[in-house]
Parts: structure tokens; sequence; C-alpha cells
């Protein structure tokens, strides 16, 4: 994937199994859908892409540090491996993006006063629409 970042095979599992959806009678004897399982904990990956995926993959992520990705837009193993291999792969090129440090900033005092101006200008407009005898 990138100069530092690679995966290993060890830890990919492919599970085939049958995916639902129109097809006659080869949908039920075909197992086409694949569920690609990668193990997190155990891999290679940086610790910092390891604790950015926990954070990114959400619900793709199982409690034993698994990420799970089921594949079945196709009627082909092969293609539906490779879609998951590819989610998988942009999961990962993700989390390896260090996110940039925000940097705490002040308004400044002119658009402080712009905002109290605009402010008193609303509220004095407002006024104009009440009736005469409420203050």
């Amino acid at each position: 994937m990138t100069d530092t970042i690679w995966l290993d095979e060890a830890h990919l599992k492919c599970d085939f199994i049958r995916a639902g959806g129109p097809g006659g009678q080869h949908v039920n004897k075909a197992a086409t859908a694949v569920q690609l399982r990668y193990d997190v904990i155990s891999s290679a990956l940086p610790s910092y892409v390891k604790t950015r995926l926990r954070a990114i993959a959400g619900q793709k992520m199982t409690a034993e540090g698994e990420i799970v990705i089921v594949a079945r837009a196709s009627r082909s193993q092969e293609d539906n491996r490779h879609e998951a291999l590819d989610r998988l792969i942009e999961l990962i090129r993700q989390a390896s993006i260090v996110p940039k440090a925000r940097r705490k900033t002040r308004p400044s005092v002119s658009s402080k006063e712009r905002r109290l101006k605009e402010k008193s200008k609303r509220a004095g407009v407002k006024k104009m629409r009440r009736k005469g005898g409420e203050e």
C-alpha cells in the first residue's frame, strides 16, 4: 500500500457465503458473496494506524479487533474478493493519514465589534415592529 505499511496475507481470512437477491436457482447453490476478515490487533500495522482504524471502522470492527467487510455486488467470487480487498485497503489508507492538529484561535476585536453592532441593529429593527405601548 505505502512504503511503510503493507498487508500480511496471514492476517486475512476470506469466507464465501451465499448472497441474497435475484439469480434464480443458481443463487441457492453458489456462494459468491465474500466475507473478508482482517485481524488488526495481531497485524504489523503501526500503532497510530491501529488506533485510527478502530475509530474509522466503526461497526465493521468486532470486539476481538477484526475488521469484517462483506462484498456481494458481483456474481463472481473473484470480483467480490477484489472489491472487499480494495475496500479494506482504502480503509487502511484513510487511517494512515494523520489528521491535521487543530490550533485554537480567537475572534479579532473588530469582528467582535461588528457582531455586536449587527446585534444591536437587529434588536432595533425588532423593537420598531412592536406595538407602540410596549417597551
